[in-house]
């Protein structure tokens, strides 16, 4: 069933904590509350209005405040903006790219990469972005990467850390010997992922106790490593509760987790020049310092992801 698109701010108001702490499933259904969104199901896969950007976006945290930047900064060129929060996994979003129901995404083009092509190498960012619009379906491509990055890590918690002598000068391979006494969490995608357990296993001879699925480095991911439910766990570099609850995050000296510049993937026939000029500006804002920033104000403050896009593309001019 699809709705009409409703002008300007009101939609409901969504808080990235409370959007990541839902189940994969429960998440799919959730993103379509906005009433600025297109479809009750985000997975209805309908193609975008005819002049209308749909901005997607994936089932954690900085993701829907990343499309709700994208999203203001293309309203504030009058363009036509409609909303699909949450819709889930990469594995999801990028089918609703390719068929044009979701118009933009913010991706970490290396992690992309990873996705079409497992076995790419990641020398540069540059080579990265190259590599990715080799492999995209021809419909797609990247825009200019940001600064800001943010990468998937191996993190311990500080009781882990401080049982093992593990510091922020440790490594992933100074786990091979007790990953067997460790517990490690992340969503279920991680398990499978070459980025994930399959590459921890290969690159670094890492062996866990076992894996519990919990979810994209959000609230699940963070209690359970605060808890110590899971001694180890897949959090990302600008999660402010690294520091909050004092997790150490392990050094990845092979490169493994790779680049993650945030970028915009975009179905090419869906967006103007002055939306490809409007994101692009976004981009060169946006660095790693100020996206850990933002996303303080989102999980720890608990502001509404929109109300933080839309004060920082004010503060940078781009509104």
């Amino acid at each position: 069933m699809t709705s009409s698109a409703k002008s300007g701010r009101s939609r409901t108001r969504h808080t990235g904590a409370a959007a990541v702490a839902l189940t994969a499933a429960t998440a799919l259904l959730a993103g379509c509350s906005s009433s600025d969104d297109t479809s009750d199901n985000p997975l209805a896969g309908e193609k975008a209005e005819a002049g209308t950007v749909v901005v997607g976006s994936n089932n954690f945290a900085e993701s829907t405040l990343l499309a709700d930047i994208y999203g203001e900064a293309l309203k504030a060129k009058g363009l036509k903006v409609t909303y699909k929060h949450n819709i889930g996994s990469r594995e999801t979003t990028y089918g609703l790219m390719k068929n044009g129901s979701v118009t933009v995404l913010p991706e970490y083009n290396g992690s992309l990469l990873a996705y079409l092509d497992p076995e790419a190498g990641q020398q540069s960012a540059e080579a990265v972005n190259e590599a990715v619009k080799a492999k995209l379906d021809k419909k797609l491509t990247l825009l200019e990467s940001s600064p800001a990055e943010n990468k998937d890590s191996v993190s311990v918690n500080a009781e882990t850390a401080k049982k093992h002598g593990l510091t922020a000068e440790s490594t992933l391979a100074d786990l091979k010997d007790i990953a067997p006494d460790l517990v490690i969490g992340g969503s279920p995608e991680f398990q499978t992922r070459q980025q994930g357990l399959k590459g921890l296993e290969s690159v670094y001879g890492l062996e866990f106790k076992s894996f519990k699925a919990l979810d994209a480095g959000g609230p699940l991911t963070q209690s359970a490593l605060t808890k110590n439910t899971v001694q180890a766990a897949d959090i990302f570099t600008t999660d402010p509760t690294i520091v909050k609850e004092k997790f150490v995050v392990l050094r990845d000296p092979e490169n493994l987790f790779g680049h993650a510049n945030v970028t915009p993937l975009v179905h090419k026939e869906g967006l103007p020049p002055e939306g490809v000029d409007a994101l692009n500006a976004v981009s060169a804002k946006l660095d790693t310092k100020t996206l850990l920033d933002l996303d303080a104000q989102v999980q720890l403050d608990k502001k509404d992801p929109l109300d933080v896009a839309v004060e920082w593309l004010e503060s940078a001019g781009l509104s």
